[in-house]
């Protein structure tokens, strides 16, 4: 039964990121994004990692999608204009995907041969004493420069959204 809705929102997942890239409209592809997003927390749930997905959802779904919203609404951005595209990446999209996508699983099963599959609920380092004691311990610079990104895309947004004054 797990199995079943893993790839039941793992279907989801990935039918949300593909209309993420289709959507014409930024606020569509924000609102397929939080599809993700949620789909992710939900198969952080299913591997038994709960603080993950509750991470998942506060965070990323709703904090981090909102702002994301509130920066589309905030620099009007409109439908995007269809330019048409070439026959060559008509005709050479797909297989070329699908060439990148057999690489990819060849060099995953040559590199890593004795990986085992992955039990439901066996994952029994997601409570927050070990996410915290590894967050604030080996990833402190890194979450300490995401921090300081996030503040620089939004002083950017905020000047590229900025009416000039008369």
């Amino acid at each position: 039964m797990d199995l079943f809705f893993f790839l039941l929102f793992a279907l989801i997942a990935v039918a949300c990121a593909i209309n993420v890239v289709v959507q014409k409209h930024p606020i569509s592809s924000a609102l397929s994004l939080i599809g993700v997003m949620s789909s992710l927390a939900v198969m952080y749930l299913l591997l038994g990692a709960e603080f993950i997905a509750m991470v998942q959802i506060i965070v990323y779904a709703g904090a981090i999608m909102v702002l994301f919203i509130f920066v589309i609404m905030l620099l009007n951005a409109g439908a995007e204009e269809d330019k048409g595209r070439s026959w060559t990446a008509q005709l050479m999209g797909f297989p070329l995907i699908a060439a990148l996508f057999g690489t990819l699983c060849y060099f995953a099963m040559t590199w890593f041969p004795g990986t085992g599959y992955v039990k439901f609920g066996d994952f029994k380092l997601g409570d927050a004493q070990h996410i915290g004691y590894a967050l604030f311990t080996d990833y402190l610079l890194p979450f300490e420069v995401t921090s300081v990104l996030i503040l620089i895309a939004i002083i950017g947004a905020i000047v590229l959204a900025r009416k000039e004054l008369d």
